[in-house]
C-alpha cells in the first residue's frame, strides 16, 4: 500500500488549496479513507472521512462548510478541497487508509 499526498503550500487567510492523495497497492473503492492533520505539540485530529463508495462523508466541526473530501476511483485519488482557509488550519495533513498513511503535506495559512 502506498499513499502519496501533494498540494500543500503557503496560502493567505481566506484562500483555497486542494490536497491530493495518490493511492496504490489496494482496491481503492473497498476502503474508508480519511484526512488527518497534526500541529506540533498537539494531538493528531481527524479532518474528514469518506465511505468506501464515496457517498458519505463526515467532517471535523471546525471545517464543515469549508472543506470537501472526495475520491476518484478512476485515478485512485483522494482529495481534500479546502476553502476559506484560516490560520488555525495550519498543520501537516495526512491521508490515511488504516493502518497506512502517507508522509504528509504541509499547509501553512498566513493571517
Amino acid at each position: 500500500v502506498r499513499l502519496v499526498e501533494s498540494g500543500g503550500g503557503l496560502v493567505q487567510s481566506g484562500g483555497s488549496l486542494r490536497l491530493s492523495c495518490a493511492a496504490s497497492g489496494f482496491t481503492f473503492m473497498n476502503h474508508l479513507m480519511s484526512w488527518w492533520r497534526q500541529v506540533p505539540g498537539k494531538e493528531r485530529e481527524l479532518v474528514a472521512g469518506i465511505s468506501p463508495d464515496g457517498t458519505n462523508a463526515n467532517y471535523l466541526d471546525s471545517v464543515k462548510g469549508r472543506f470537501t473530501i472526495s475520491k476518484d476511483s478512476a485515478t485512485n485519488t483522494l482529495y481534500l478541497q479546502m476553502t476559506n482557509l484560516k490560520a488555525e488550519d495550519t498543520a501537516v495533513y495526512y491521508c490515511r487508509r488504516p493502518p497506512y498513511e502517507g508522509q504528509g503535506t504541509q499547509v501553512t495559512v498566513s493571517s
